[in-house]
């Protein structure tokens, strides 16, 4: 049966939807499939996919904005990022915080780099990882990390003082290098480096502390 397309569907922030739902993500982020299971029976499914999502700072939106003034106390801020839970954030492997344009910038022309190069880049850097592991990075088990996304010493040096300062977790640690290892392929760099680990890191930037 035909469903009419709507075109003006809302699109919720993730701390929107309720706790369980977003815990329910945990396990197919992780294994790439989801168990289900119904009295005697059990049944699993394939589940790999990208999550993209999207929050406020605070419940009024407005924590660190260039133009107006957060009216949310500590208390609030922290139930709100609160309703993400620490083992779902540590699955998630980019975090970057986006704040808010100046006026000035968006009545400027974006100078930037095409769409059409972006995915050339990305085409060349997925054809260096099937070339090298048969797979995709985001797909290496922890022994194929350790084979495939060794630091040099300056960059382990680097991840070991992150994870002592920031308190990882040894997800956080493998994925950090497999995002680590995918920066590097896309500079063609065959080793992954200090510089490769230090924009990794700042890709995992976890939500403020209040």
């Amino acid at each position: 049966m035909n469903k009419e397309i709507q075109t003006d569907k809302k699109y919720n922030l993730i701390p929107e939807f309720d706790r369980k739902v977003l815990e329910v993500l945990r396990e197919p982020m992780e294994s790439g499939h989801i168990t289900i299971s119904r009295a005697a029976r059990q049944a699993d499914f394939p589940a790999r996919f990208q999550l993209i999502a999207a929050m406020n700072p605070c419940p009024c939106g407005m924590l660190g904005a260039q133009h107006g003034q957060c009216r949310c106390t500590p208390d609030q801020i922290r139930r709100y990022q609160g309703k993400i839970s620490g083992p779902l954030l540590d699955r998630i492997d980019m975090q970057i915080e986006v704040g808010s344009m100046a006026h000035d910038e968006m009545l400027q022309a974006v100078q930037g780099e095409s769409t059409a190069s972006i995915a050339a880049r990305v085409q060349q850097a997925h054809s260096i990882q099937r070339a090298r592991q048969s797979k995709s990075n985001c797909q290496l088990p922890v022994q194929d990390i350790d084979r495939y996304c060794t630091p040099d010493a300056a960059g382990e040096a680097l991840l070991r003082a992150a994870m002592q300062r920031l308190n990882w977790s040894a997800r956080a640690y493998h994925r950090v290098l497999k995002v680590a290892r995918t920066i590097a392929d896309l500079g063609m760099a065959s080793t992954v480096g200090k510089s490769h680990i230090a924009e990794a890191i700042q890709y995992r930037r976890a939500l403020r502390e209040y």
